[in-house]
């Protein structure tokens, strides 16, 4: 087994938005008559979809949500979360991004998103980041009707890179995926993915327990050590 493709979680990984986000996702609770989020409850769902994260919201607020509803909302969301990145003169991507994607790239690895984010969300900020080429699949909340902690993000992510480079045969275990969130690092697992854990949203201690590569910074992940154990399973014997 060799590594083949490297996913990529958006929010949290590639920019640093929970605060746009979350102010967001604020105005639109308060305009529909609802009191914003506390900070615990916040907390108990990064990682969530937008879509899941605010029906958990309306739900427990006592609202009926139909799916016409939720669409409503969604939209009105990415307009909202579109038009705050366009008052920001330089967008707030964690640091090191960009020379991942270019080892990555260096390396003939396939690059992926998979995110529980919006279509025009993801768009917005790549193109203006200028890394939309790097990236031929992405996967959104709108995807995938079963949003993390289900793989099923990561492994239509696989199928949609079989798809865009014929003859790749890639399979989900010669996949990396890198992720901030242990509601994200499970559905990588589930999908049977190997993860590295960037400490951007949850403490170092709390990753670790969880990933195969932890690190503090983007810039921290060892390549040569990633790929040796990609290696070192494909020449491990058969029992």
């Amino acid at each position: 087994m060799s590594l083949k493709a490297v996913l990529f979680d958006f929010n949290g990984v590639i920019i640093k938005d929970e605060a746009i986000h979350l102010q967001v996702i604020d105005e639109i609770l308060i305009q529909e008559n609802l009191q914003p989020q506390g900070v615990s409850k916040r907390q108990a769902i990064v990682g969530c979809s937008d879509g899941a994260y605010l029906q958990q919201i309306l739900s427990t607020r006592g609202r009926i949500v139909s799916e016409a509803y939720l669409t409503g909302l969604l939209k009105r969301k990415a307009q909202a979360y579109v038009a705050k990145l366009e008052t920001i003169e330089k967008l707030p991507l964690y640091p090191g991004v960009e020379d991942l994607i270019f080892q990555v790239r260096s390396r003939n690895l396939k690059l992926a998103i998979v995110s529980g984010a919006l279509g025009p969300e993801i768009e917005t900020v790549l193109t203006r980041a200028k890394l939309a080429e790097h990236f031929k699949v992405i996967v959104t909340g709108e995807d995938v009707a079963m949003n993390k902690p289900k793989p099923d993000g990561y492994l239509l992510g696989v199928e949609r890179l079989n798809l865009e480079y014929p003859g790749l045969n890639l399979q989900p275990q010669e996949c990396l995926v890198i992720e901030d969130t242990p509601v994200g690092i499970e559905a990588a697992k589930r999908a049977q993915m190997q993860v590295v854990g960037v400490a951007n949203t949850y403490p170092f201690h709390i990753l670790q327990r969880c990933c195969n590569w932890t690190v503090d910074y983007l810039n921290d992940l060892e390549w040569e050590r990633v790929q040796q154990a990609y290696t070192q399973k494909e020449s491990q014997p058969s029992i």
